[in-house]
């Protein structure tokens, strides 16, 4: 059977230099879901503006449904600016407060999140307290827990990230928000021990840690995990690591062994980093052919 997949929090628009494009993690996790064969059900909330229909048409041109992606008259729509001077550190301005910031709460939200297989959120989307209420409720309903570390800096704090570790089972994290987090501990720079430190404090399942360009590592009940890196040339690195995320959660929802899960998780992400924007559409043909390469 399907897995059911509900994703909570930010939909926006990336003002790239080239023009705008839809993104935010969780939408970007959810498209890539989609295009992987799953179904997610996304929870979020736009603006009546112009930017927000164009928004949820997109969502629903992919096959998404837009049945918990909410409508605001008081906020407008995300916008992100997005600098490109470096293209492996994009650099980003997120605009506040806006739609996203003010989710609320809904019972037929209760339902879908208690009913799912596993409930993914990030840290980016409770900067404000509406929607940070929201996701605090439905934590308490969900029956696993994945969390996409995203640290946005001024948009986070200490207190609200150790209490969203508390809650899950699975966490991603890259490079430097695993030195940040551990670095409130005291725990030195290297990587292993600072995950060990992690999964031991919170509790957790299982911590993936993506290294970008050269791979990820996951530690779990089995211990470490390795993936090196595939070598591409760089359009852009929006919506790697979200794909990256899609991919490998498709694969440890089907009982693949971690290792599988890595490496196609980490092509998928290098194959979305070739492309401008942060979800085209990757094809198991075209996956296929490049593990094969």
């Amino acid at each position: 059977m399907t897995p059911s997949i509900v994703i909570f929090g930010e939909m926006l628009w990336d003002m790239l230099p080239s023009g705008k494009q839809p993104g935010g993690a969780p939408m970007n996790v959810a498209i890539h879901l989609k295009n992987f064969g799953l179904n997610p059900t996304f929870i979020s909330r736009v603006g009546t503006d112009d930017l927000g229909v164009e928004l949820t048409e997109n969502l629903n041109r992919k096959g998404l449904s837009t049945e918990f992606v909410q409508i605001g008259e008081t906020h407008l729509t995300g916008i992100v600016k997005v600098n490109l001077t470096d293209k492996t550190e994009v650099a980003y301005k997120i605009v506040q407060p806006v739609a996203w910031d003010y989710i609320q709460p809904d019972p037929r939200l209760d339902e879908v999140v208690a009913k799912s297989d596993v409930f993914l959120y990030g840290s980016l989307a409770v900067r404000n307290q509406q929607t940070k209420d929201t996701l605090y409720h439905l934590l308490e309903l969900a029956p696993l827990k994945v969390f996409d570390v995203n640290l946005r800096p001024p948009h986070y704090d200490r207190p609200t990230i150790e209490y969203l570790l508390s809650k899950a089972d699975i966490v991603k994290v890259n490079e430097h928000e695993l030195a940040i987090v551990a670095g409130w501990y005291g725990i030195l720079p290297d990587a292993q021990t600072q995950m060990k430190f992690l999964v031991d404090k919170f509790e957790l399942q299982m911590i993936c840690l993506t290294l970008g360009a050269n791979g990820a590592v996951v530690l779990d009940q089995d211990g470490f995990t390795s993936q090196g890196g595939y070598q591409v040339e760089v359009q852009d690195t929006i919506g790697s690591g979200d794909s990256f995320l899609a991919m490998f959660l498709k694969h440890i929802l089907a009982g693949s062994p971690v290792s599988l899960a890595l490496k196609n998780a980490c092509a998928v992400g290098a194959l979305v980093a070739t492309y401008q924007g942060a979800t085209p559409s990757i094809s198991d043909l075209e996956l296929e052919k490049f593990l094969t390469n």
